[in-house]
């Protein structure tokens, strides 16, 4: 129950943080250029907290519904405006400001991207060097040439110090053509691989994108010693401890914690007689793994115990991007850029079929990573607030009204014919925002539903 709170409180805390930046950007471009503001509010419906503030005694409001938020401007279509204030009201400031207050939320989605990847560079990003462990036989990888000890420098002309770039840099190039990869082999010679961008493409959008194309993250040896238990598990109801080494199981002997993994997995519900050695002593434990099933409806077992590692163990392994304040200004940037250019050719690519609608996330997976990412550490958490953030600041572009890139549109189209957008077309275009707008979001939930029932 713990687990839920704290995957809650995580999520209204990125959700709260998301929406203001977001709606602050549409309120301080609209008061710096003259607009009169009436309510800034977070959430929609009834209001949890309301106050007024400053010289118009603007409305600042926390509602009960935390899947949103908006500014209210003074608009002469929406209510009565006194003559002494009709020069602030929103509908009657030129193209280019109505414009700019529009486009100020998604802007402000992306310079905070910007800021929170800044923070992330300027103390140190740490990620897993790019060392392939394994390679499946017949695989993609293993007809490109892939051979363990591998290291992935680049993929195309992308470097990548890291496996979150290889795998970022695989899912943006697909569908590029063959993809180019440059590796240092175990004699430290430079070589080049091809990876066919069909097959890249096909597996691009899976979550086992690695292991479908027979890629495996090298992991280095582990001995079998607890480093922690979890609470009410079979490992704490049969006694073992942190710093327990296994050494037997019904008699065999588990030199490594992979060893011990697998021994596990393959006897959910069956007794295991162990022997583990706790500082000087050896003593005799029997345990019963619980019987767990994964997506594809697998049985295994799980004890409910994690590996102990030592900070230097992975040292080998681990890579920390750090750079000075200005560099990582510009790295924060690109990175940005990046990732927003990546999303929207992911919506391309959904549009034209080539990549499946079960991707879309819904407010319950969002809910899933929040709790997750921050159970990892700040770092992690702020990392995950840039995507989304640059999430929101993509989603609100699309030229779908209600959207702010709907009301883009519709100044486009008054740029173009010199006067405003009909009541009755910008009626209908909302009606078909919405429409849209709530399928999507109807998609979203389904998908979420059939991740959590399977």
């Amino acid at each position: 129950m713990s687990g839920f709170f704290s995957t809650l409180g995580s999520f209204l805390v990125a959700l709260s943080i998301l929406i203001a930046v977001h709606e602050f950007g549409h309120f301080w471009v609209a008061r710096r250029l003259g607009v009169k503001v009436l309510r800034f509010s977070i959430g929609f419906g009834k209001p949890l907290l309301s106050i007024r503030r400053g010289p118009d005694a603007t409305e600042y409001v926390l509602a009960i519904l935390p899947l949103g938020g908006y500014v209210k401007m003074l608009d002469e279509r929406e209510g009565k405006v006194a003559a002494a204030d009709v020069h602030r009201a929103f509908n009657r400031q030129s193209l280019p400001v109505r414009s700019a207050i529009v486009v100020a939320g998604p802007l402000f989605n992306f310079l905070f991207a910007i800021v929170a990847y800044w923070c992330v560079f300027v103390t140190g990003d740490t990620g897993t060097r790019p060392v392939v462990g394994s390679v499946t036989a017949d695989s993609i990888a293993a007809t490109a040439g892939f051979m363990i000890g591998d290291t992935i420098t680049d993929v195309g002309k992308e470097p990548t110090p890291t496996w979150e770039g290889v795998v970022i840099s695989l899912i943006d190039q697909a569908g590029d053509g063959d993809l180019t990869i440059r590796v240092r082999d175990v004699s430290d010679r430079e070589v080049l691989r091809y990876l066919p961008g069909t097959a890249v493409d096909t597996h691009s959008q899976s979550p086992r994108m690695l292991a479908e194309l027979g890629l495996a993250v090298y992991r280095p040896t582990l001995p079998a010693v607890i480093g922690g238990v979890v609470a009410a598990s079979p490992a704490q109801n049969s006694g073992l401890v942190e710093g327990d080494r296994i050494v037997l199981a019904n008699g065999e002997a588990i030199d490594s914690w992979q060893v011990w993994v697998d021994y596990v997995r393959a006897r959910p519900d069956q007794v295991i007689a162990i022997e583990v050695e706790r500082g000087m002593q050896r003593l005799p434990l029997s345990i019963q793994p619980e019987q767990r099933s994964d997506e594809d409806g697998k049985v295994f077992g799980r004890i409910g115990a994690f590996v102990q590692v030592s900070d230097e163990y992975f040292d080998e392994f681990r890579v920390k991007l750090q750079y000075s304040p200005l560099e990582a200004l510009q790295k924060s940037a690109q990175k940005t850029w990046q990732m927003s250019s990546l999303m929207l050719r992911m919506l391309w690519r959904m549009i034209a079929g080539k990549i499946s609608t079960d991707t879309i996330s819904g407010p319950i997976s969002i809910a899933q990573y929040a709790g997750a990412s921050a159970q990892i550490g700040l770092l992690s958490f702020i990392k995950f607030l840039a995507i989304v953030s640059i999430s929101l600041g993509v989603l609100n572009l699309l030229p779908i009204p209600v959207l702010d890139g709907g009301h883009l549109l519709f100044f486009g189209i008054e740029a173009i014919k010199g006067s405003a957008v009909s009541d009755q077309a910008q009626e209908f275009g909302l009606k078909i925002g919405i429409t849209l707008l709530a399928l999507l979001m109807g998609l979203a939930f389904y998908n979420d539903f059939v991740r959590v029932l399977s």
